[in-house]
Order: structure tokens, then C-alpha cells, then sequence
């Protein structure tokens, strides 16, 4: 079996995939809300902080260069904020810039520790600055009253056609975000796509047996290990409906299975469990035919096994070394392995040599 390392990120073969192309009628209204009302639509989840890991990153002394820029009147770059069904705004870009204003008004830098405490927010500024350690409360009140009325630049983007798909918050999130490290695809997801699923996906990429397979022992920093999950589960008796590109599949996937509730969704909690503790047990370094890990075989194979009534141990381990040996199949999980037809030809060709 393989042992897991102590690597931070999951080591995978690079796979092709189409761009999509994205065609929407989409809106951007600029707005110039006054500092005290971002604040306040914050308290009322009038403006709401998307579901991601990351949260509030700056360091005290980059949120007090904020404060001062406002206090001297400099520019502040502008952020963004998608509409959502709800008439609720979204944070796309600009998180840290809205919190330090938040926090600095309240009095207190950051959210509380695990005892409840909290720093206060005294400005770290150079020494011969005027607001130079000094908390909100200290400001004399005409520099209160001009923080406050302070306006920031914001960019309202709305969807408007297609109604029934929001896919555009994705793409408008990756495109725009540029927090101090970019976010990848399933950290998007998990902040577009919020629901049950994100919770369920992230439970059963913990499982011990998947990550013995994965080969790494914590989850992955950027969440591919998770995205691959969502990859199964999206393929997971539906790959007949597959078309590429493999992106916008599993946003649809996403967004269509947020509350995790259909009966699909329950078999997938059953099955993927099962299998992958029956391969962990009967094969040495799965899915790595050329020593790092080949999503198009694990997914190939491990679709199949989810598929298929149950096999002997015997029986996977002859037929799986019959399948990536063969030509054919190797061919199908190499170069575009995200094109349609080649992602259905490999686990049509693992159900049947595997099911034989």
C-alpha cells in the first residue's frame, strides 16, 4: 500500500483542459458608499463575506496604512461586489480593505482568540504621523467624522442572463480576486457553490484509505484533493451526460447538488468509501503509471468499481494490471484527457475490462 508523505500540496500528472468559453449579459454599476454605511451593511449580512478558507489576512501594520490613506484623503483601489439573488453583496474583491475599516471603527484588530480576547486597534503608523497609535476613539472628531463619510469606489456586477445560472460569479471570482495568494478553482466553488455538498465533499476527502491513495496525510492547501472528490461524485452514474469542458462540468455539478440531498448523492456516500478502502487494500501505489498521481486513471478506475457489482480482491488486482497495461487505455489517459469523448471511451474500457 502507499504510505503518505508529509507534502503540503498533491502531487498530480498537468491534464488539458478546454478553456471555457463564457458568454454572459452581465452588469457593473459603480457605487461610492460612505465607510460607516459598508460597515453597517456588514452588521446587517447586507454585504456578506463569501464561504472560503482564507479569511482576514492582513497584518495590523497594512490595515493602518488603509485607515491613514483615508484620514489624508489618498485613493484606495476600488473593490468589487456581485449582486446575488437575494439583493445580498458579495465580497469578490476587497475583503481585507472592508474588514480593516470594520475593525479599526469597532476598536479592535481581528476577530476574538479562543478565550474570547481581542487586540486592540491602535494605528502602527510612523512615528511623526498624527494618527500615529491612536484607536478610533482617540481621533479627534472632525478625523472620526471624515473617516466615517470617507466614500470607497465599489463595482456592483450583476448576472442577468442566464437567470438560472450563476456559473459568471465563478469566472468574475477568478478573474478579479487578487488577495494575497489567488485562490484555485475548488476554493472559488466552495465560495460560489455554498451549501451542504462543500461539507460533505470535505468529510470524505478525509478519509484515511483516499488519502493513503492520494499519497499526502492532510488535506491539500488549494483543495484538489477535494476537487477530484467533486470530480468522482459529478461522474458518479452521470458520465453518459458529460461534455466538456471538465470546468464548467463540475460548476454545474456543483451548483445543481449544493444541498447534497438526492439519491445519488446518498449512494455516492456509500460507495466511494467502500471502494477506495478495496483498492487501498489490494493495490500497491495505485493511479501512478508514470510515478505521479494520473487523475485520468483514478477516476477511470475508481468510477468503474463504483459502478460495477462487487469483485474479488484476485480479480482487481489481475484485471487492473490487464487495464493499465493496455495500450488503448493508456492512450485514453494521457494528452486531452478532458475531452469528451476520450473521457468516456476510458471508463467505458475500465467498466469493461475491470467488469469482466
Amino acid at each position: 500500500m502507499f504510505e503518505e508523505s508529509d507534502l503540503e500540496e498533491l502531487q498530480v500528472e498537468v491534464e488539458n483542459d478546454e478553456l471555457a468559453y463564457v458568454e454572459f449579459d452581465i452588469s457593473s454599476t459603480p457605487s461610492d458608499p460612505q465607510l460607516e454605511q459598508l460597515v453597517t451593511q456588514l452588521e446587517n449580512k447586507d454585504i456578506l463575506i463569501p464561504f472560503y478558507q482564507r479569511r482576514y489576512v492582513w497584518k495590523i501594520d497594512q490595515a493602518s496604512r488603509l485607515i491613514e490613506s483615508f484620514l489624508m484623503g489618498l485613493p484606495v483601489p476600488q473593490i468589487f461586489l456581485y449582486v446575488n439573488d437575494d439583493n445580498q453583496l458579495e465580497v469578490i474583491d476587497g475583503q481585507q480593505r472592508i474588514m480593516s475599516v470594520k475593525y479599526f471603527m469597532e476598536g479592535y484588530f481581528g476577530e476574538a482568540d479562543a478565550r474570547g480576547r481581542r487586540t486592540e486597534f491602535k494605528l502602527k503608523l510612523a512615528e511623526q504621523s498624527p494618527f500615529n497609535n491612536k484607536r478610533f476613539v482617540d481621533l479627534a472628531p472632525k478625523d472620526q467624522r471624515k473617516l466615517r463619510l470617507s466614500t470607497l469606489r465599489a463595482i456592483n456586477v450583476k448576472q442577468l442572463h442566464p437567470s438560472k445560472r450563476n456559473d459568471s460569479v465563478f469566472h468574475i471570482f477568478e478573474r478579479l480576486n487578487t488577495g494575497g495568494t489567488r485562490l484555485k478553482s475548488q476554493e472559488i466553488r466552495n465560495a460560489v457553490y455554498r451549501g451542504r455538498i462543500v461539507g460533505e465533499l470535505q468529510r470524505l476527502n478525509e478519509s484515511s484509505s483516499w488519502r493513503r491513495i492520494l499519497g499526502i496525510k492532510t488535506p491539500d492547501k488549494n483543495q484538489r484533493d477535494v476537487e477530484i472528490v467533486l470530480r468522482l461524485f459529478s461522474l458518479f452514474e452521470n458520465w453518459g451526460n458529460y461534455e466538456k469542458p471538465m470546468l464548467h462540468f463540475l460548476n454545474g455539478s456543483m451548483k445543481e447538488n449544493s444541498d447534497f440531498s438526492s439519491v445519488r448523492s446518498a449512494r455516492f456516500t456509500e460507495r466511494f468509501p467502500q471502494v477506495v478502502d478495496f483498492v487501498n487494500s489490494v493495490i500497491a501505489k495505485p493511479f501512478r503509471p508514470k510515478g505521479v498521481l494520473n487523475t485520468a486513471t483514478l477516476e477511470a478506475v475508481i468510477i468503474a468499481l463504483m459502478e460495477l457489482p462487487d469483485i474479488s480482491h484476485d480479480a482487481l488486482s489481475e484485471r487492473y494490471l490487464m487495464l493499465i497495461s493496455d495500450g488503448e487505455f493508456e492512450e485514453l489517459t494521457k494528452g486531452p484527457t478532458t475531452d469528451t469523448n476520450v473521457l468516456k471511451g476510458r471508463i467505458a474500457m475500465a467498466k469493461k475490462v475491470l467488469g469482466d
